[in-house]
């Protein structure tokens, strides 16, 4: 876990001070379970009546909470950015699919251009760690992995712009991605065809980060997330005019 020692002076504030950082930077979840109030105190080098101290102001704030015989957890605060009904709202209208990837391609956009510029050298060798156990993946030919390390990948990017604003907007969305609120992401990774686009597209953004373009890197996004759109409008049509033939045969059926 990622916690250093408190010096002795500091006390309980300097415990909230940390864990509120480590919030922000997103290095702590929402969800996440905390150590043991035992090995906390430990790592941190406090008393446990200073974390006590300290745990409880989070809780107030609503940054901790705790559930009876599990523990402590940061609290789910990313689950206000959008209430139930707007979520209900968003899957519920194809319009929002396209207004969603339009978003994605202005900010990742932003944050690819930012990363080729402030990653640090952990930043990048997490990127491009991502990146190879893609095209490890690829090989597999499983596509709740490959989806699964997409997203993985472009939140790594947004990681590495190092703007905390962006990073929980994102994760966010994210989140929604994940339950299938937009379209199903596993489903843009069946053909084989798409997946080999998709995984060119994820080095060609690779690539430029690493090599600190942020012109490249920005346009390496708006290329991948445009044929994502595309491919979503294709497979929508198809859709459509799968569910246009089964009436025409149904009919046929009946005279």
């Amino acid at each position: 876990m990622p916690f250093q020692r408190i010096e002795s002076e500091k006390l309980s504030q300097s415990v909230v001070h940390q864990i509120e950082e480590l919030i922000l930077r997103g290095i702590l979840r929402p969800g996440e379970r905390l150590p043991s109030e035992r090995e906390l105190s430990e790592r941190l080098g406090v008393s446990r009546p200073s974390l006590r101290e300290a745990v409880s102001d989070l809780q107030d704030r609503g940054l901790l909470t705790a559930r009876a015989g599990a523990g402590i957890y940061v609290a789910e605060v990313l689950g206000s950015a959008f209430s139930p009904a707007l979520i209900k709202l968003f899957s519920a209208h194809e319009e929002a699919v396209f207004d969603y990837l339009d978003f994605r391609r202005d900010m990742e956009g932003i944050a690819a251009a930012r990363a080729a510029l402030s990653a640090t050298k952990t930043d990048l060798k997490v990127i491009d760690t991502l990146f190879t156990k893609m095209e490890a993946a690829h090989s597999k030919r499983n596509p709740a992995d490959e989806a699964e390390l997409d997203a993985q990948f472009h939140l790594a990017i947004i990681e590495a712009s190092h703007n905390v604003i962006m990073l929980h907007m994102m994760r966010s969305m994210f989140d929604l991605l994940k339950e299938g609120v937009f379209f199903n992401r596993a489903a843009m990774f069946r053909h084989r065809n798409t997946r080999d686009i998709l995984l060119e597209h994820h080095r060609a953004i690779n690539d430029a980060i690493q090599a600190r373009d942020p012109d490249a890197a920005r346009a390496a996004i708006e290329l991948h997330l445009g044929f994502v759109e595309e491919a979503l409008t294709q497979e929508k049509k198809i859709e459509r005019n799968e569910e246009i033939a089964r009436l025409r045969y149904a009919h046929e059926q009946e005279r």
